[in-house]
């Protein structure tokens, strides 16, 4: 078969680039139709790349955990063609698209610029001049303005080698020796290196600088004089954002600039609830109830159920709640869609399920897109309190600690019980703190009567 080129896939219009998350089948070894070769993990998703037909890769030109653009070429299919020839048609390869590649881009912008470049008019040379013809005639060619050019010939007059002169191009400088970096023999070093060594002592010209261009930093002077950290016993180990923890910190990122966040707190007594649990058999999680409560607590208060887009506030008529799951990649939020029609049992296994596929990265891209509201609990990592960044474009996410003993009032009576700490993030654009807080009055009591639940 000839030569064929395998190239990055779009998947979705926001999709720009994807990462090779491993390579199911190996160079020079045939696959089948349908078969599994490759595993690309986008910002969102990991995604499956069945084979459209049967065939094998002579050359595989991306690497594991390589980030390219849409479009980039990652392997070549055909048959045992020689080396030379894959070479080739790996050196000719040009995306079929060229938005697809950035460097085609500004190439083809560059070619057309060059295409429909107009020559500058020659300025007009006044015929009062001192200036010889021929100085003149290359002057007008060379698009030249003499006007503040000094001429060499009697008078001033502009000759031939001035007009020469002010057309060649500038000279390359040229490197004169070595570049004395210890300067006049105080050491090159920073002004907080030079205050330190005049303290402690230190001789700035004994020390060996590990700062650009052996620059004496603060650390070797303090490294010197005895005053400075150990050094670790090991290299710093530096790891590349991944598409996934990059679209996180992008999102979140934007999130905290553009979203006027406030934060509405409160306490909650859990014992009824983990009584409730107990009873069942523990048949679902504190989480399971909470995301329970927290879907009838969203139909009744629906001015928190929302997206906010632009100007406009839209209302989801369902609780499509999503739930954060922490995996190896970064954090997750799958949508359970409906949330306010499932029992207990029913949130226990849908969320069950999407949690196991969150980690394993088979998540489908609707899966993660949408929801109307968030929900982060870290209580099961022992966390008691904390506050959560709004995931747009919803309103509004709700953040669960651990339950600890604490003190309350009931009925009159002071009672230790286990105590949860909520903390509701508002978009403050959309979500009024009345609001919120009806929302929290109304998901305590669900969370204080769990037969209601």
């Amino acid at each position: 078969m000839p030569l064929k080129a395998f190239t990055m896939p779009k998947w979705g219009i926001e999709m720009s680039e994807g990462m090779i998350g491993e390579w199911s089948v190996e160079e020079g070894k045939p696959f089948a139709r349908g078969e599994v070769i490759a595993l690309i993990e986008t910002d969102k998703i990991t995604n499956e790349v069945e084979a459209e037909a049967d065939a094998k890769f002579v050359r595989i030109v991306a690497q594991q955990g390589e980030t390219l653009p849409v479009g980039a070429l990652l392997a070549v299919y055909g048959d045992d063609e020689p080396s030379a020839e894959v070479d080739a048609f790996i050196a000719a390869f040009r995306p079929a698209d060229a938005r697809m590649a950035a460097s085609d881009t500004e190439d083809m912008i560059a070619e057309a610029a060059a295409e429909t470049e107009v020559p500058p008019a020659a300025p007009q040379i006044d015929d009062s001049l001192a200036i010889s013809p021929a100085a003149r005639a290359r002057a007008e060619s060379g698009h030249l303005d003499v006007s503040s050019i000094a001429g060499s010939g009697r008078g001033g007059r502009i000759m031939l080698q001035d007009v020469e002169q002010a057309l060649r191009p500038p000279a390359d400088p040229q490197l004169k020796g070595p570049f004395d970096a210890q300067g006049e023999g105080n050491g090159f070093a920073s002004p907080m290196a030079r205050r330190l060594a005049a303290r402690h002592g230190v001789d700035l010209k004994a020390l060996k600088g590990t700062g650009p261009r052996g620059r004496i930093c603060k650390d070797d002077v303090l490294s010197a004089a005895g005053a400075g950290a150990a050094a670790p016993s090991g290299e710093i180990e530096i790891v590349a954002m991944s598409p996934m923890r990059k679209a996180i910190a992008r999102r979140l990122t934007e999130a905290k600039q553009t979203i006027p966040h406030f934060y509405l707190r409160r306490r909650v007594r859990a014992d009824r609830l983990l009584s409730a649990r107990e009873a069942a058999g523990r048949r679902g999680s504190v989480n399971d109830y909470l995301t329970r409560a927290v879907a009838l607590a969203l139909r009744e208060v629906p001015e928190v159920n929302i997206q906010v887009r632009g100007t406009e506030i839209h209302r989801i008529p369902t609780a499509d709640i999503a739930i954060a799951v922490a995996t190896n990649k970064g954090l997750l939020t799958p949508v359970l869609r409906s949330a306010e029609s499932l029992s207990v049992e029913q949130i226990r296994e849908a969320v069950g399920d999407l949690a196991a596929r969150a980690r394993s990265s088979k998540l489908k891209q609707e899966e993660i897109e949408g929801g109307s509201f968030s929900l982060s609990n870290l209580g099961p990592y022992g966390v008691e309190q904390f506050d959560a960044i709004i995931n747009p474009p919803q309103g509004a996410i709700l953040a669960v600690g651990a339950a600890r003993p604490e003190p309350i009032d009931d009925d009159g009576a002071i009672r230790i019980v286990p105590v949860l700490h909520l903390s509701l993030s508002c978009d403050h654009r959309a979500i009024d703190g009345a609001d919120g807080a009806r929302f929290l009055a109304a998901l305590a009591k669900l969370i204080e009567h769990p037969e209601r639940l």
